[in-house]
């Protein structure tokens, strides 16, 4: 029937808006036609004769939508629209109500399976988006979900497992593993979603891990590592699947840290590990290094940079007003102070000869160096009157394993020498505790920076300030 020979039934059921807005609808009838045909009756004058005109007492909302085409140019107002014509054996109002009534909405699963086989023949995440007027998020939850083990959505198609029970199991690609995981809550009385994800995530690593943090999820991926992802509940990130590949990686590069830390500062000896146990210098002596001193061009910086922050900082204060440009103006010139007034320390040559240091993460993930170590060997040689010697080998007493693990000047990891086999034993001696180094927040980086950057040296050029305790070590990023 023409367009303009269609008119819409009072006796449609439909009142309230619901599901697809009529935009949304236009939209889709503009790109692939109407693809149901509207239901109409004849109208008739008072005398019974037809008047050329159509109501429909079903399909109002396809009718708005092709009317709204039609106000915007996109339809011909006298275009042919597919109608089937009803003889008016019953009421109006029960054609309306039977079409929307008897209607079966699509099960989920038909619904994940078809955006995936769209998937499959080409169309892009946000190409299949667009078409259906959802986000991509939702595209990629419906394929996630669409990839679940076969056995498992056929247990969830005839309504033996729950929907959030379905999504629990797409945080792993590994069919197997989901569905021996099903077969054991199967027995269990718990087996709501998040004892699932806990399960499938229990020998994971986080991805806020400072191992994984340290090494990178892009080279642990490289590697072949596997990151799961929760579309449906918030991750933080994820999880890593292969801690055993992830702990090869950080050992790795944690060799390659401390083979650079030797080479470049020439220490005798570098030891490194995750952790190290508490104690792990004792029977060392520690010696420390100074500040580098300023040159004049980083003093005179220094004092421009300085000027800048406090003008900055007191009329900011006098404003009042919050300010996202000044905030990120004093974030950047405290970060300037902060590089400027973070000297490196100088260490004796002869102390680095015979010294060594620690390389260890921290809890950010960070590289943690010790620096200023001697081991009694390594001592120069004095002589002592009376006295019997013996003091310090008591203190180094059970750490004869690290002694022989890079006396030979070389760099170890875990207690072992990089390059050196060692005969297999087996002394029943479990790892160490982790232990995180403990850390206080002083502010934010451009309050840090104007504290430090207040100790100007006095001598002018000079500013040395040697570091007493283990915690004043400053870690290097890894």
């Amino acid at each position: 029937m023409p367009f303009n020979k269609l008119v819409l039934s009072q006796q449609n059921v439909r009142k309230t808006k619901a599901g697809v807005s009529i935009e949304e609808l236009a939209d889709d009838i503009a790109h692939r036609g109407l693809m149901t045909s509207l239901n109409v009756r004849a109208e008739v004058d008072g005398d019974g004769n037809e008047t050329g005109i159509y109501r429909i007492p079903a399909g109002g909302r396809r009718y708005r939508a092709l009317e709204l085409l039609v106000n915007q140019k996109k339809l011909s107002k006298t275009a042919d629209i597919p109608c089937i014509v009803s003889k008016g054996d019953t009421l109006e109002v029960e054609d309306s109500l039977a079409e929307n009534v008897t209607r079966v909405d699509l099960h989920p699963l038909d619904e994940f399976r078809a955006i995936m086989a769209l998937r499959e023949q080409g169309l892009d995440e946000e190409e299949i988006a667009a078409r259906f007027h959802i986000s991509v998020a939702t595209v990629k939850q419906r394929m996630r979900l669409a990839s679940v083990s076969p056995r498992l959505l056929e247990i969830y198609a005839h309504d033996e497992m729950k929907l959030s029970q379905v999504m629990a199991f797409t945080i792993s690609n590994d069919h197997v593993r989901q569905e021996q995981i099903w077969d054991s809550i199967l027995r269990s009385h718990n087996q709501d979603a998040y004892y699932i994800r806990r399960i499938l995530t229990e020998t994971a690593v986080r991805v806020s891990d400072r191992r994984a943090v340290y090494v990178g999820i892009d080279v642990y991926e490289a590697a072949g590592g596997v990151v799961m992802r929760d579309l449906f509940e918030q991750d933080n990130g994820g999880w890593l699947q292969d801690p055993a590949l992830l702990e090869q990686l950080v050992l790795e590069k944690l060799t390659a840290d401390a083979e650079t830390l030797k080479a470049e500062e020439g220490w005798k000896w570098v030891e490194a590990a995750f952790d190290f146990p508490y104690g792990h210098t004792l029977g060392l002596r520690r010696f420390y290094g100074e500040r580098a001193e300023f040159t004049e061009e980083e003093l005179a910086r220094h004092d421009v940079l300085k000027a800048g922050f406090d003008q900055l900082e007191a009329e900011y204060a006098a404003a009042g007003d919050y300010s996202e440009e000044t905030e990120a103006r004093l974030e950047e010139l405290g970060e300037e102070l902060e590089v400027l007034t973070d000297r490196p320390y100088v260490f004796n040559p002869e102390d680095v000869a015979r010294g060594g240091a620690f390389v260890s993460l921290a809890s950010n993930g960070d590289v943690k160096i010790e620096r200023g170590f001697v081991r009694p060997e390594d001592e120069p040689a004095t002589e002592t009157e009376g006295g019997d010697g013996d003091d310090g080998d008591s203190d180094w007493e059970g750490y004869d394993e690290s002694i022989a693990a890079s006396a030979n000047g070389g760099v170890a990891v875990n207690g072992k020498p990089i390059g050196v086999e060692e005969p297999e034993e087996d002394d029943g001696k479990d790892s160490p505790p982790l232990r995180s180094p403990h850390r206080r927040s002083d502010g934010g980086p451009h309050r840090r920076a104007a504290q430090r950057a207040g100790e100007r040296p006095r001598d002018g050029l000079h500013r040395r300030l040697a570091c007493r305790r283990p915690e004043d070590l400053l870690p290097i990023r890894g």
